[in-house]
């Protein structure tokens, strides 16, 4: 029986593989990575540990490790523009649960935007977990931003030990600068949540909290950064060893293969990183346009829908879980999220797409035409999505390999036999 699971558990994967390639993903967390960077990935190094902090580990055989990790702390420093760089975090609620542990103690105040508002859920959990209370940080629906005027008020008020910017819905840039004034006022620390917007920062086409005025910026590294999946944390020098010791604190072993993955994707980045990002958000802006004429009730149309590689709409009837669910039986994967004004989390209104993806696969801001009509087909005209699915397959079949890497033909969604 065991070699029948082992045979049942490859066929799974292999059809999720197969699926994948043949829909139109339009996940704004996800992302897919170069061959380069899963031949990291299934290295030796994902059997190995590497406890401690850069030449000065608690096991032996790390002498490689040693220098691997180099080598990636000084793309990352290049890329980002950082002066220190911490990777050990494997996730991105991780890095905010290290910046939590290394600059609060319980009892603090922290503000950032609630869930409904966009916020993401880890800014939640890690409150609770490190025993700090958490202030939502007012939103206006009016300009899909922090309000400035109103959160300025809240911060007095609370006078918070730390201010985290970012969301997980994050159509325009966030006002770092502004925050950062009313901050000084009250003593508080800036940081920046770049989860969902890393790749645009490193790109130089969203915007650059570290230059604005944050502090400290965390992040996740396989949403439009197109690396392994795990966490990053960029801080200014004086954070350094509070981050570093708060994350070995966390995070026994950080899966060294994954920092191998990383170092690729940091190098791709250094010399693809800014035309990708420029397309990632030509081709946002150009599928909410294009929904937008279709009928579809696409949130920020006063100001140009978006700036980043996120698109959102209300689904039919208000109900996003819906609206999803049928755009994913045409083989159209989007996300379902609550909107500002939405009761509660639970009842989402909206369906949240992200351009990443497409882009890394080689869609340019033509396809996002081909994407919207079939889109429109499904939620406004309601045609059958097993009848979209074929036209959804016919689209992605030409589009499966990597692109803004260094090596041609690299398969997207082929399954790897060892």
């Amino acid at each position: 029986m065991s070699s029948k699971s082992v045979n049942i558990i490859k066929n799974i994967v292999r059809e999720h593989t197969e699926w994948r390639g043949s829909c139109i993903n339009l996940i704004a967390s996800e992302n897919v990575v170069s061959n380069a960077v899963r031949e990291m990935l299934i290295s030796d190094l994902g059997n190995r540990y590497a406890i401690g902090f850069l030449h000065n580990r608690f096991y032996s055989g790390t002498r490689y490790v040693d220098e691997l990790e180099g080598v990636t702390t000084d793309l990352a420093k290049r890329v980002f523009q950082a002066e220190h760089v911490n990777y050990v975090p494997i996730s991105g609620t991780m890095a905010n649960l290290v910046l939590f542990n290394a600059l609060t103690a319980p009892g603090d105040v922290v503000t950032a935007l609630s869930v409904i508002d966009g916020g993401h859920a880890s800014f939640r959990e890690c409150s609770k977990i490190h025993g700090v209370s958490l202030v939502p940080l007012p939103f206006s629906m009016e300009n899909m931003n922090i309000d400035i005027d109103e959160a300025e008020k809240v911060i007095v008020r609370v006078k918070p030990k730390l201010i985290l910017l970012g969301a997980s819905e994050i159509l325009f840039p966030h006002p770092v600068r502004e925050i950062r004034t009313i901050a000084d006022e009250v003593g508080a620390i800036v940081a920046y949540d770049s989860a969902h917007v890393l790749g645009l920062i490193a790109g130089g086409k969203f915007q650059d909290p570290l230059r604005e005025g944050a502090e400290v910026v965390t992040g996740s590294t396989h949403k439009t950064f197109f690396g392994p999946q795990g966490g990053i944390i960029l801080c200014k020098n004086r954070y350094a060893k509070d981050i570093d010791n708060a994350a070995w604190q966390l995070v026994n072993n950080h899966h060294v293969h994954r920092v191998a993955g990383l170092s690729i994707a940091l190098a791709e980045f250094e010399a693809f990183g800014s035309n990708y990002a420029d397309q990632v958000v030509k081709n946002a802006q150009r599928l909410a346009e294009e929904l937008y004429s279709r009928g579809l009730d696409v949130l920020g149309s006063d100001m140009g829908f978006t700036k980043s590689h996120q698109v959102l709409f209300k689904g039919t009837n208000n109900n996003g879980d819906a609206t999803a669910k049928r755009l994913e039986d045409a083989n159209i994967i989007t996300t379902k999220t609550p909107l500002a004004y939405d009761k509660t989390e639970e009842e989402c209104s909206g369906v949240r797409l992200g351009t990443q993806e497409i882009t890394r696969v080689g869609m340019v801001e033509e396809d996002m035409i081909r994407i919207a009509e079939l889109i429109k087909r499904v939620v406004i005209d309601r045609e059958d999505p097993s009848m979209v699915r074929e036209y959804v397959k016919e689209l992605t079949n030409g589009y499966r390999e990597v692109k803004f890497s260094f090596e041609s033909g690299d398969q997207a969604y082929k399954y790897v036999n060892l």
